[in-house]
């Protein structure tokens, strides 16, 4: 199955994509599977230490990204939207290729909230109002999803503070109207007594390069999904890996497990592709052009 020689180089980043890996690493799952493995962590935009700004230009500079363009990881997952954009960017750039190769375990929650003072009630309210996001990532994807049914898109304006916690901070300064939120931190919100306007379910998907073969990934997706088993059983004793990247500011009891849903990998489907990647152009968040052939493989289901 599994090239001795060539051990997977697979990323960690924000709990709230990255459970089931976790799981399945701690409990050995990917072990059970034959699997050797080498995790290597990233900043993600929930971790209270993340300190690297994001850019609009061009997601290929951010840290995993460039770790991933290096060779530094082979597999990762993200939100559906950001994969998508660079796994079609990618090939268009002349970077390293990347493929979306399954839709992804995790689908735990997206928020927008307001101060509680707020004098913002609904979604519509938001109008011409500035929304803390990372941009070409799920919040924004997600933010955008959200409110596209209350605005026009023109009026839908998106700002870009940094991570989750400078997100809240500058939420609580009058900086911005709202901010866009996933799990710790929407439990944290709710901690300082902020309003949730909106919140959605946000699919991610799993993306590897072309030497990562087909045999590896299914046994890697079979791991998960053992894995999402045991978390859609009861989630608590997983709570420690989302109260650690709040750096203390969220005890255990405080995190509302009920925004957590995971369900095993699945093939990416040309329906979902030409639904998810036609939306995201519509949207200029991605170039036109891209086909199923030569951005989707699930090459783990053959």
């Amino acid at each position: 199955m599994q090239d001795t020689a060539a051990k997977p180089k697979v990323a960690i980043m924000n709990a709230v994509h990255d459970l089931p890996v976790l799981v399945a690493r701690d409990k050995g799952f990917f072990k059970d599977e034959g699997l050797d493995i080498e995790f290597v962590t990233t900043p993600g935009m929930a971790q209270v230490t993340t300190s690297h700004s994001v850019k609009f230009d061009s997601v290929f500079d951010r840290p995993l990204d460039s770790v991933y363009n290096q060779g530094g990881i082979d597999q990762y997952r993200m939100c559906e939207w950001g994969i998508m954009k660079r796994a079609v960017e990618a090939e268009c750039q002349g970077l390293r290729h990347r493929k979306i190769v399954a839709l992804g375990a995790s689908m735990s929650m997206f928020a927008v909230v307001v101060n509680r003072d707020s004098k913002y009630y609904e979604p519509e309210m938001l109008k011409d109002k500035e929304i803390a996001v990372t941009p070409n990532n799920g919040s924004e994807f997600t933010t955008l999803k959200m409110m596209e049914g209350f605005l026009e898109p023109q009026h839908v304006r998106r700002t870009n503070v940094g991570s989750m916690l400078k997100r809240l901070e500058a939420l609580v300064e009058g900086r911005v109207a709202a901010a866009s939120l996933m799990e710790p931190w929407i439990s944290v919100a709710q901690k300082w007594g902020m309003r949730i306007l909106i919140e959605s379910h946000s699919t991610r998907s799993e993306a590897a390069g072309d030497d990562l073969d087909g045999k590896t990934l299914a046994a890697m997706f079979r791991a998960q999904a053992r894995a999402v088993e045991e978390i859609e059983k009861d989630p608590t004793p997983y709570i420690h890996y989302f109260v650690r990247e709040t750096g203390g500011l969220l005890e255990a009891h405080e995190f509302q497990t009920w925004r957590l849903l995971h369900a095993p990998p699945q093939p990416y489907t040309r329906e979902r592709f030409e639904d998810t990647y036609n939306w995201t152009v519509k949207w200029n968040m991605t170039v036109s052009g891209a086909t199923y052939e030569n951005t989707v493989d699930n090459r783990a289901w053959e």
